[in-house]
């Protein structure tokens, strides 16, 4: 059978994503994206879970979300099942981009407390712009389970997914304030200031937030006087 003009670029658009160059690559994205065809969705998907460049995985997902929903949801609901982290995590992200509710589902408990550090961030961006009308406190509940956890970067990116869902949020984080781990105290309350006031430093936030826990933690002068009789 003799190939199309369009058969042959679509081939060399195919081979080009495999390219050794992360460049090429990148190229390559951007024009299966400028020109999505069905045939391009499965070699998308499949590279975003081994896509070493952040760059180009943000442009094949950019590229995914110019293909028809119906031929690329099912193939991204797979992927967040996969035992590869990049898969889940890449395909979380695309499907936070894409923005269809249908996928609300596939955000389950285990995905947003991941062991690994970027799937559950993927997340819970996925699940805050996902979640369906009424059911954000729910989802704030399982969100403050991972309070507490990791390094700053990743506690501002779950700060930032509760603030997104609003007051929504504020029995979780009173709940939260309570704990008997400092680490959830103070992310706790950091998050709390943030949602008062959504132009306050996370950095800021969470060291004052800090002092708080310890002041409050700190034996009284009566407790000390008594500890030395």
């Amino acid at each position: 059978m003799t190939m199309t003009r369009q058969d042959t670029d679509a081939l060399r658009a195919l081979r080009a994503l495999e390219d050794s160059r992360s460049s090429v690559r990148l190229r390559a994205a951007l024009a299966v994206g400028t020109a999505p065809d069905p045939c391009f969705v499965d070699q998308l998907v499949e590279r975003c879970a081994i896509e070493p460049e952040f760059f180009v995985r943000d442009m094949l997902t950019w590229a995914l979300t110019r293909h028809p929903v119906s031929l690329t949801l099912p193939r991204l609901l797979r992927e967040v099942r996969s035992e590869r982290a990049q898969a889940r995590s890449q395909a979380l992200h695309t499907l936070s981009k894409i923005g269809d509710r249908q996928a609300w589902p596939s955000i389950t408990r285990a995905l947003l407390s991941d062991d690994e550090v970027e799937v559950a961030r993927s997340a819970w961006r996925a699940a805050v712009v996902l979640v369906p009308e009424g059911e954000e406190s729910a989802l704030a509940t399982v969100l403050a389970t991972q309070l507490g956890r990791g390094e700053r970067e990743t506690q501002l990116s779950l700060s930032q997914a509760l603030v997104a869902l609003g007051e929504a949020i504020v029995p979780a984080l009173r709940a939260a304030t309570t704990a008997s781990d400092p680490r959830v105290r103070a992310h706790a309350l950091a998050t709390q200031r943030l949602l008062r006031d959504p132009d306050a430093g996370f950095e800021s936030a969470i060291e004052e937030a800090k002092r708080v826990v310890a002041l409050a933690g700190a034996p009284e002068a009566d407790d000390e006087d008594r500890a030395d009789r």
